[in-house]
């Protein structure tokens, strides 16, 4: 695709300084070329935009008079620049209808709009809106309702009774519905305990490859609007979570836990079970949330790496450190005692 810079800001807004010139894709400062169109967000990278071989450059006000390049202007360059790459980077149109390897089960409503690839197969009364692209290989279960243009990538499963909402984009692999990990324990051994509920997402939601969202087991798993979820998550059973959170890649979220609107949780961190985490709370990567967040912050539970053999020696002092403390603490009642009687 190519776009000039004017039909740029007339789509999407901001300021256009320099000559209306063409760009047909979007590239990193460092490795642009003509025809590129770049971005900068952070003051660090104004020494670039003399470098760069861009043709047109994303930026902010503050920035604009760091370069002599066609250049827009606008609040948010980073927002901005994924929307002009959602331009010159259209997805491929999906072939509608069914195709002839793919199984429907009775009383389904398929849109005729709808792409259907190879090998899906999709259960009985089934709900998929205008728009709706499945990928090859994937499953659909029985009662399962899919909101309009959302699009299903190759081999997802979604487990029956679980409706996904409009404009949703589910990766390679995930898995939506799968029974939660839920077991009682009798005598010493586990009984498996029912998973009735179902999962149920929202508008606008991402899905990352290979994560995993579990079914309620009474009440049901809930994904608000918005959310953003990388690859390798695991939602337990019965969570919910809050509309315009973002969450990184390999974390994991135990069963009926809570998490608010607009958190950012990093990578590889873990949030255990039952646990309420309020609005507008940052999680630091590898943290380990072992109690609920009442108020919006930026967390951290871990600790910086070190060698093996100091890491060794910091934790033989955190053994001994309520021992020393201990000692501290009686140090301190003799030096009084002491001045008592100077």
């Amino acid at each position: 695709m190519i776009f000039t810079l004017k039909a740029l800001v007339e789509k999407l807004g901001g300021e256009l300084i320099g000559d209306d010139v063409e760009v047909n894709h979007v590239a990193s400062i460092a490795n642009a070329e003509v025809g590129s169109i770049t971005f900068i967000t952070d003051t660090k990278y104004r020494k670039s935009l003399a470098d760069t071989k861009a043709s047109a450059v994303i930026l902010a006000e503050e920035n604009k008079a760091f370069s002599t390049l066609p250049r827009i202007v606008t609040d948010n360059p980073y927002a901005y620049f994924a929307k002009v790459s959602a331009l010159l980077n259209p997805k491929d149109v999906a072939t509608k209808g069914i195709h002839p390897s793919a199984f429907v089960g009775t009383d389904s409503k398929i849109s005729a709009s709808c792409g259907i690839s190879p090998n899906v197969v999709i259960g009985q009364n089934v709900s998929l809106a205008d728009g709706v692209v499945v990928g090859a290989g994937c499953f659909i279960g029985d009662n399962v309702v899919v909101g309009k243009n959302t699009q299903l990538q190759s081999n997802v499963t979604i487990y029956a009774d679980c409706v996904i909402g409009a404009n949703c984009n589910i990766a390679a692999g995930a898995v939506i519905g799968a029974d939660g990990f839920g077991y009682a324990n009798q005598d010493g051994a586990w009984v498996k305990i029912p998973q009735v509920g179902r999962v149920l997402i929202a508008d606008n939601v991402d899905i990352g490859a290979n994560t995993t969202i579990d079914r309620g087991a009474l009440d049901d798993t809930v994904i608000e609007q918005g959310v953003k979820l990388d690859n390798l998550i695991q939602i337990g059973h019965n969570c919910v979570i809050g509309e315009h959170t973002v969450i990184a890649g390999c974390v994991g979220i135990a069963g009926s836990a809570k998490v608010g609107k607009r958190c950012l949780i990093g990578g590889a961190a873990m949030i255990l079970g039952h646990l309420e985490i309020a609005n507008d709370v940052t999680i630091s990567p590898g943290s380990m949330i072992t109690r609920s967040l009442k108020k919006a912050d930026t967390y951290t539970a871990l600790m910086p790496f070190q060698t093996h053999d100091e890491w060794l020696k910091t934790a033989a002092s955190l053994r001994h450190l309520t021992e020393l403390n201990e000692k501290l603490k009686r140090l301190e009642n003799q030096l009084a005692e002491l001045k008592q009687t100077d």
